[in-house]
């Protein structure tokens, strides 16, 4: 959705792509928050949780030695030192968001999958999931970032009612609430959805699909230009920055007359959202 050609570099080529500090500090904060719950609600307190931070650091390396090339050149320690400085903030940040001592998860970094009607599978990994004594289901998402202006609200919401529509296939259960939790600027965004939501959520996949397989068969994967491309790994080979892209790996198709198709691009046109990881060719 937000840009063809990434997708095609990422999913399709898989080209790789240097960590980032502020993606994998969303990472440690994101592992910290899971593994605080593993102790007696009296201790998930602040500084048990920023204790937690060089351990689970530790752990990321372990899983992924490529991290260590955050912090090369800096042989004392300062910019690594600021960087976790900054990943406590955002750990202390929570608790006056939310009480970790009053919630009891009934699942953490739940992975999820379902397939629709039409066979496409859907899948993802939701940060928490809280069930209410009464069964009302209620999906949390932590976010180390600022949370957006209101006029963007409706694309950080598509992720969580990606989630909730695979839940409701899958349970037959429509969560009671959405809820992100933006630790970079203390705010809490909540959405309560309705079936008719979801289902909008589902045809907009269909057709984003349908879209993608357009392209998988013809080999057109157009870049679309946004303030985002300043933090892309891709320009290199990116047309609108004068690359050109690595030798399309798939066989293709000649491609349909625009005007057959343009009514099946359309509808995954305005809206920016999180990146859907469906299977696919």
């Amino acid at each position: 959705m937000q840009c063809p050609l990434l997708y095609r570099f990422r999913v399709i080529d898989k080209l790789p792509e240097k960590p980032s500090e502020a993606a994998t500090r969303g990472t440690l904060v994101h592992a910290v928050l899971e593994r605080l719950f593993d102790a007696p609600a009296v201790d998930r307190t602040a500084p048990r949780a920023k204790a937690l931070i060089p351990g689970q650091w530790d752990r990321l390396r372990e899983a992924k030695p490529e991290l260590t090339e955050l912090f090369d050149g800096d042989p004392g320690g300062e910019r690594l030192a600021g960087w976790l400085g900054e990943a406590e903030r955002l750990v202390e940040r929570w608790f006056s968001l939310e009480d970790p001592t009053r919630l009891e998860p009934a699942e953490r970094e739940l992975f999820v999958e379902t397939e629709l009607d039409s066979g496409l599978r859907l899948r993802g990994v939701i940060d928490r999931v809280d069930v209410a004594p009464t069964g009302e289901v209620r999906i949390v998402d932590y976010k180390t970032g600022k949370a957006p202006r209101p006029e963007y609200a409706e694309g950080a919401l598509f992720q969580m009612k990606f989630y909730a529509l695979v839940v409701w296939r899958l349970r037959n259960v429509v969560p009671r609430r959405l809820q992100l939790v933006y630790l970079g600027s203390g705010d809490v965004l909540t959405y309560d959805p309705v079936p008719a939501d979801l289902e909008r959520v589902e045809r907009k996949l269909l057709a984003l699909w349908d879209a993608i397989r357009l392209a998988t068969e013809t080999g057109e994967w157009r870049p679309r230009p946004t303030k985002l491309c300043g933090w892309c790994d891709h320009r290199a080979v990116c047309p609108e920055f004068g690359g050109t892209p690595p030798v399309y790996p798939l066989s293709v198709r000649p491609a349909e007359p625009v005007e057959a198709v343009q009514g099946r691009m359309e509808p995954v046109r305005s809206e920016a959202g999180q990146p859907v990881a469906p299977e696919g060719p």
